[in-house]
């Protein structure tokens, strides 16, 4: 009995083991689309605080931080940059609408759920810290709901992957994820602001 638990442990250690070295590999080989996520990002930012503030200098409203509105976009760009050029065009294409479809198969579909919430972690965080309205739970929520359900679709149509329900889950749920850490932050803050006598509140740029 004792061998055979300790047999059944061990296989699920090297399991463990085996999904978390295909997670480091498969990250490491994104970072050869950073110059073009940079590039691309740094485009879209411009363009996009152009726009912005000046529709909000027209409407009397202070001007958006560029910061993390930059980092927004920024990121934005590198998850497209990601999602699609490290994909061949016609490479896969299918539907699939079934639930856990792809979690306990083998190590590399598991690696493959995980690299999805750890995707979308970073956009729920950045979309909060530059947009006020997204520090609501539901819009940001909905956010990433809608983000990935564009880049799923637009996948399908391009043949560079499957439409899977459970991607737009696990982007989802990174979402949330990146929301709970910004409240993390804000309760931590708070908490240092407190200590320092200022209870300034947060101010929340829409």
């Amino acid at each position: 009995m004792y061998a055979f638990v300790t047999a059944g442990l061990s296989a699920r250690i090297c399991g463990e083991y085996e999904m978390l070295e295909y997670i480091y590999r498969d990250m490491m080989s994104m970072v050869k689309f950073f110059p073009y996520g940079f590039a691309l990002g740094l485009f879209g930012a411009t363009l996009f605080l152009w726009v912005a503030n000046g529709l909000r200098r027209r409407k009397g409203k202070a001007p958006a931080a560029k910061l993390p509105v930059a980092a927004f976009v920024m990121y934005l760009s590198l998850m497209l940059i990601i999602t699609f050029l490290s994909r061949e065009s016609g490479d896969s294409k299918g539907i699939d609408l079934e639930l856990f479809s792809t979690w306990g198969i083998n190590d590399r579909n598991n690696a493959f759920v995980i690299e999805n919430i750890l995707l979308f972690v970073p956009y729920g965080l950045l979309a909060c810290f530059a947009f006020g309205r997204f520090r609501r739970f539901l819009r940001c929520m909905w956010l990433g709901a809608a983000t990935s359900l564009c880049i799923e679709t637009l996948q399908l149509i391009t043949g560079r992957g499957f439409f899977q329900i459970d991607d737009i889950l696990t982007n989802t749920l990174g979402t949330v994820i990146g929301f709970a850490l910004y409240g993390v932050y804000t309760l931590l803050r708070r908490g240092w602001q407190r200590q320092r006598g200022q209870d300034a509140p947060f101010e929340e740029d829409e």
